[in-house]
């Protein structure tokens, strides 16, 4: 895609969303040796929830972020607070102008945490309650939320509306869905891009 768009000379770009847990594998250093050397508009974002799968990132790699892995391929790193909308959003911007502009990709690492395990088979016995807890306290809902009231660009009673109406609309899209009949074999791949 970011070759299309190169050749196009389109100002679009590719934001490539993965896991920690990709960062160790081949395709992921494939994909940003290929991109930097075609200069291709690609901004890597990295969800670092600190466990691939059960695997503690400090266990698998040597480096301390993954953004160190970028200067191997001659391209931007950035890690950032990922837990802290502004601060990701800010670094997204500064990607995706530098992308724009034909200086080629950026790689933005997201530091955060998952708080259940991997999947509903995952019993989550690598980590502490303690650990778990302490993650909960830098909620990035939580922490935006009180940025919002603290700079008065919104109030306690307008965010539990929004919070609200979002909560109503969830519950109508469940329904809506427990409601429709299960798709034919024939329609299951439409719409499907892989």
């Amino acid at each position: 895609m970011g070759l299309s768009i190169q050749l196009r000379k389109s100002d679009q770009v590719v934001m490539c969303f993965f896991g920690d847990g990709a960062a160790n594998q081949g395709a992921f250093h494939e994909a940003l040796n290929m991109s930097s050397i075609w200069e291709l508009p690609v901004v890597y974002v990295c969800e670092n929830n600190q466990y691939g799968i059960s695997m503690s990132v400090q266990r698998s790699m040597r480096v301390a972020r993954i953004s160190e892995r970028a200067a191997a391929y001659g391209m931007p790193g950035r890690t950032v607070d990922g837990n802290d909308l502004l601060a990701v959003y800010e670094a997204a911007q500064e990607a995706v102008e530098r992308a724009r502009s034909g200086g080629g990709p950026t790689l933005v690492e997201n530091v955060t945490y998952r708080w259940k395990g991997h999947s509903k088979s995952d019993q989550d016995l690598y980590r502490t309650q303690e650990e778990i807890e302490a993650w909960k306290e830098k909620c990035p809902i939580l922490r935006f939320r009180a940025y919002l009231v603290g700079k008065g660009i919104a109030s306690e009673a307008e965010l539990d509306g929004i919070e609200e109406r979002a909560a109503q609309v969830i519950e109508e899209a469940v329904e809506f869905a427990m409601r429709s009949p299960e798709p034919s074999w024939e329609t299951l791949s439409q719409g499907v891009y892989a």
